[in-house]
């Protein structure tokens, strides 16, 4: 063979060989469209844990992001290894605690007054709040051609989403600070507190049938963007501008037999929150994007721009709010004065914490025992 030959034949095989890693180092910088779904098929090749599956669920909603995202994304299902992950979505608390009771849900991510009430009922008996999500992102709206100032509230029609939701009992809260009188039952008093659920508010406050709304994001957003106008935020009203608005529940039974699998769920939200926090741009795309293969409509630019940041994305299941909450629901004759003492269990998230080299959070003395 000439010597001319060789030599080519030579570069050809080195090219060859090396090809291989150079279509390794593209996937690994994320190049490509299969780049995500390749991570996710390594994660689901790895290692499985205690459970074969672990069922959770969240809205589609904005203060839901770090479900949101960290399912879309794999980056829950990544520690996860070789156990499944099966994602549900729901449209309300209640629902939610449903499919918890009933044995169909693992895992969930929900507002604090759901967690209270299911807590509450079953004698503190079927959940435990094992982590923060969100914080803040509720806004009171109002039409400006009717309500000009928080006084002129009064003898107006205020929508909340549900009956006793977080929204509900904090607006309850708020009347009854300023001296006037609702009846909690059926809402009426010197404010109509309009029990209306987020996806029709819009509508009601376009024909009229509602004059503002206390409500989340991107409710909130979407009024504005139909000529509302924000008249109170509630992070104004609480100490440090924080409170809770989502948190992380998990049935009881599951975190007794499967503590493990609840650890990498933890494991998956904390990485994906850190995420969120340094890359705000991109986690509001990701959010977006979720939203449009969940409801198959993205938020307008003019709904997502202003709700995105005013939702904190933490750890801090910010227990103290939640207590707060509580004696709100019972100064509104809601519920009865709750017993709350180990409605928390936060040693599996703060062990990742530590791991992560993240400051531990509390559980404001309602934690087990």
């Amino acid at each position: 063979m000439p010597a001319t030959t060789r030599t080519t034949l030579r570069r050809g095989l080195a090219a060859a060989a090396s090809l291989p890693l150079l279509i390794g180092a593209l996937a690994s910088c994320g190049y490509g469209s299969d780049a995500k779904n390749d991570e996710k098929k390594v994660a689901a090749e790895g290692k499985k844990l205690s459970a074969d599956t672990v069922r959770l669920g969240y809205f589609p909603n904005l203060t839901h992001a770090t479900a949101l995202i960290g399912v879309q994304d794999g980056l829950i299902q990544k520690e996860l290894g070789g156990t499944t992950l099966k994602p549900q979505t729901f449209n309300a608390g209640p629902s939610e605690i449903e499919a918890l009771n009933g044995g169909s849900l693992d895992i969930g991510f929900i507002g604090p007054s759901p967690s209270i009430n299911a807590y509450v009922k079953s004698k503190g008996s079927n959940l435990r709040i094992i982590s923060g999500s969100a914080s803040g992102g509720v806004k009171l709206v109002v039409n400006p051609d009717k309500i000009k100032t928080l006084d002129d509230l009064k003898g107006k029609r205020i929508a909340t989403p549900q009956k006793g939701n977080t929204q509900d009992v904090a607006l309850l809260n708020w009347i009854a600070e300023k001296g006037w009188k609702v009846d909690p039952e059926s809402g009426k008093g010197d404010v109509s507190v309009v029990r209306t659920d987020n996806k029709v508010t819009p509508d009601a406050f376009k024909s009229g049938s509602i004059d503002g709304a206390w409500v989340p994001e991107p409710t909130a957003s979407k009024l504005v963007s139909q000529g509302g106008k924000v008249l109170l935020d509630e992070t104004s009203l609480w100490p440090d501008k924080k409170f809770v608005i989502t948190n992380i529940i998990v049935s009881q039974k599951f975190l007794t037999e499967h503590p493990d699998v609840v650890e990498a769920v933890l494991t998956g939200t904390v990485k994906t929150n850190a995420w969120i926090n340094a890359n705000p741009d991109k986690a509001k795309a990701s959010a977006n994007a979720a939203l449009k293969s969940l409801g198959g409509k993205a938020l307008d630019a003019k709904v997502i721009d202003p709700a995105w940041p005013s939702i904190a994305i933490t750890n801090d299941p910010l227990a103290a709010t939640l207590k707060t909450q509580s004696e709100w629901a019972v100064k509104a004759q809601l519920i009865k004065q709750p017993e709350l003492s180990g409605i928390y269990d936060l040693k599996l998230l703060n062990k990742v914490l530590k791991a992560a080299g993240e400051p531990e959070v509390s559980d404001a003395g309602l934690g087990v025992k």
